[in-house]
């Protein structure tokens, strides 16, 4: 029986011109497509359009397979770029996340996935610390210890060509850094690119690098916040996704400033795991429409 819930969504963008629309609806409607949700926008700066549609699975005749291959004529006639999708709502997603020794990134990940509040399947958790393994297999998840010795390049190097095998066999939809301190090598980086997400502990580009909260402290700063952003070679330099503040005050302490900033920390990054595993989120070089 078909499941009137199943969603197929359909994203992409291309350069702005007339008909577009007409385009996309009209190869729809040719094949019965029942649109229940469609966003659009165009950026004058870059002359380009971003589309995001949504499609009753049960109005079409085929399945999410032959949607892509037919839909792959009207991307080319459109001139859509390369990284357009057709996702099926009705195919489970898996992550794969990556941490160190801070965990309340973890924590929460982990308690939305279990109440199902995020819509995915978490296949491994990869530490370069050992200490949230516990929790991790409390919910039933294979949790893998990589470690990165100090100061050793040559085996920093082969640690990382174990995380990638160990991610790679899952072939996840999202790559989470969730609060994971290591810095990702370029090759990884590119291999991973528009599934890498990290959450950065300041809100970028302001007190980047270590110890943000310190240096926010010692400038008096009345806001703080978090930035969820896709990986790529330059550091902290990705795709921004979400973001969001908070404020402080004078009273407040370093200690204060940590505790208040992991809740938004926690809050930015499944917010910007969510809507990208919804297909929500385009990328065009260096910045993103998030639908």
């Amino acid at each position: 029986m078909s499941n009137p819930e199943r969603r197929y969504v359909i994203s992409f963008g291309c350069p702005d011109r007339t008909g577009i629309i007409a385009r996309i609806s009209g190869f729809l409607a040719e094949h019965g497509g029942w649109i229940v949700e469609a966003a659009y926008h165009t950026d004058p700066d870059t002359g380009w359009f971003f589309t995001r549609q949504v499609v009753r699975a049960d109005s079409l005749p085929f399945d999410a397979t032959e949607l892509r291959m037919r839909f792959a004529d009207v991307a080319e006639s459109l001139s859509a770029e390369s990284s357009w999708q057709v996702s099926d709502t009705g195919e489970r997603r898996r992550a794969v996340i990556l941490v160190s020794k801070a965990g309340h990134c973890l924590y929460d990940l982990l308690g939305r996935v279990a109440s199902g509040e995020l819509d995915v399947d978490v296949a491994a958790v990869i530490g370069n610390h050992a200490s949230l393994g516990d929790i991790t297999r409390a919910h039933g998840i294979p949790f893998h210890h990589v470690p990165f010795p100090a100061g050793d390049a040559e085996a920093k190097a082969s640690a990382f060509a174990e995380v990638r095998k160990l991610v790679d066999e899952h072939d996840p939809h999202a790559v989470v850094l969730a609060r994971f301190m290591q810095v990702l090598p370029a090759e990884l980086c590119e291999a991973w690119a528009g599934r890498a997400l990290n959450i950065h502990h300041s809100f970028l580009p302001s007190f980047v690098g270590a110890r943000p909260y310190h240096q926010a402290h010692a400038r008096g700063v009345k806001l703080i916040g978090a930035t969820c952003h896709y990986v790529t070679a330059d550091l902290d330099a990705g795709p921004i996704v979400d973001q969001d503040v908070i404020r402080v005050d004078h009273g407040d302490s370093v200690e204060d400033l940590v505790r208040k900033g992991r809740d938004i920390e926690k809050v930015t990054l499944a917010r910007g795991l969510r809507w990208h595993l919804e297909g929500r989120v385009l990328v065009h070089g260096n910045r993103t429409v998030v639908f």
